[in-house]
């Protein structure tokens, strides 16, 4: 039987009617958030939505409140081509893909902050970035009344940011968390990936290289704080111009960890190699 086509929405009201006529039949929803310049990342995100819902909703909106700097926000990867295409191939029911006026009508004037999990990591270098996030994605769960949702754990504070979010608002979804998606030297595939100049992009790898090493070291049981030193020291020397943060934080709630107490622990880093950010983190094993 062939596969019924995409529909692409960019509207609440027929977002929400379309939901409607699914959950009369009793289907499941499952939500893919993006902001575009899709990857095998992203595909591998609906790919899990499509295994576990019965439909599946792929959103793109490249969101301005969630930016913190205008430039990146003007530089950021468009193509919409080539990710509608991707994700009618992949067997995605619906595109959603709401215009900034759609998303914040005038006088819109609310935004939800989140405490705690928030701060620290991105939150101390992108002011306002969570706020951005936490708000654009409440709207999404609102909009779609999707029972599930999926994201990288690439952007791990995030996960816990919008968990936190969704658990606090009394917003009845399930987080589905996904493995990152690597290219073949290590580095975490990100849409900011194609904007690495020249010799940038082999320099990138240098980061899941020296977060790998770290995360090693520290489960036999090195200093924290001389591994984390050292790993910065390797950073600069393999080119990376400015490093955000470099720290191990729980995975459970992101609480800083001087010492590795053998919970499951997770280095998170972001780092700047020319004009692009990039950020990463790998998982330190529990101790037996």
């Amino acid at each position: 039987m062939p596969r019924p086509p995409m529909h692409t929405l960019d509207a609440v009201a027929a977002l929400r009617q379309t939901v409607r006529d699914w959950k009369r039949q009793g289907l499941t929803v499952g939500l893919v958030p993006t902001m575009g310049a899709l990857h095998a990342g992203h595909l591998s995100l609906a790919r899990a939505a499509l295994a576990q819902a019965d439909r599946v909703i792929v959103s793109i909106f490249v969101n301005p409140t969630q930016f913190d700097n205008p430039s990146d926000l003007a530089t950021y990867p468009r193509t919409w081509d080539d990710d509608r295409r991707l994700l009618a191939d992949a067997g995605v029911h619906v595109l959603y893909a709401p215009t900034v006026a759609e998303m914040y009508p005038a006088g819109f004037a609310t935004h939800v902050s989140v405490a705690g999990v928030s701060a620290g990591l991105c939150g101390a270098h992108r002011p306002g970035h969570f706020d951005g996030v936490a708000t654009v994605v409440c709207k999404l769960f609102l909009q779609s009344q999707a029972d599930m949702a999926f994201f990288g754990e690439k952007d791990f504070q995030q996960i816990h940011v919008v968990r936190r979010m969704a658990a606090d608002l009394d917003i009845p979804i399930r987080l589905v968390a996904c493995p990152t998606l690597r290219e073949a030297d290590g580095l975490a595939m990100s849409s900011r990936n194609r904007r690495l100049a020249g010799s940038e992009r082999d320099q990138a790898r240098r980061l899941p290289e020296t977060l790998r090493d770290a995360a090693r070291r520290i489960a036999a049981g090195d200093s924290v704080a001389a591994v984390l030193a050292q790993a910065r020291e390797r950073l600069v020397a393999g080119g990376f111009a400015e490093i955000d943060y470099l720290e191990l934080r729980a995975d459970a709630d992101l609480a800083s960890l001087a010492h590795y107490d053998g919970r499951p622990a997770r280095l998170l880093a972001a780092a700047r190699l020319g004009t692009v950010r990039l950020i990463d983190n790998m998982s330190v094993p529990a101790k037996a």
